[in-house]
């Protein structure tokens, strides 16, 4: 099952259950899909799994980034929608890569192509086209940083 039929699948359970916030979650992510297909002009075929799961973890890190903003304004309430909002995106994501296994592809990489801090881009660059959206992009940056310095 492709991961645009799972949502798919636990959108019409969701409206079957009659739960409000699970079915406006994945209606949410459905449309954020439906713009991505049509910015990347696929509406025909749709993404693939992989661009979905873009999809899913730009959404998240959105939902980061709020709770990040209603903590810092003592806005507990939101903070927790929010939260509770990642949690249900997530579950659509593959299992992120610890710290230490993002290092070990980190030094890989590294080693192999040669950078040096001034091709700190890139190294960041190819280390996330080789782990998708399984790791995070701060967390790269900063052990690229940590092993180029």
């Amino acid at each position: 099952m492709s991961v645009k039929e799972d949502i798919a699948a636990k959108l019409k359970s969701a409206m079957l259950a009659r739960d409000e916030f699970l079915t406006g979650v994945l209606r949410d992510l459905k449309s954020a899909i439906l713009n991505e297909e049509i910015k990347q002009i696929k509406r025909d075929e749709g993404l693939s799994d992989e661009e979905i799961e873009k999809v899913i973890a730009r959404q998240v890190k959105q939902r980061d980034d709020s709770i990040e903003i209603y903590t810092a304004a003592g806005d507990k309430a939101r903070a927790e929608k929010e939260l509770a909002e990642r949690e249900v995106l997530a579950k659509f994501l593959p299992e992120p890569l610890s710290e230490d296994e993002l290092r070990q592809i980190a030094e890989r990489v590294i080693s192999t192509g040669g950078f040096s801090i001034k091709d700190m881009g890139r190294a960041i660059g190819d280390i996330k086209k080789e782990v998708g959206t399984r790791g995070d992009g701060a967390l790269i940056a900063k052990i690229v940083k940590e092993l180029l310095n």
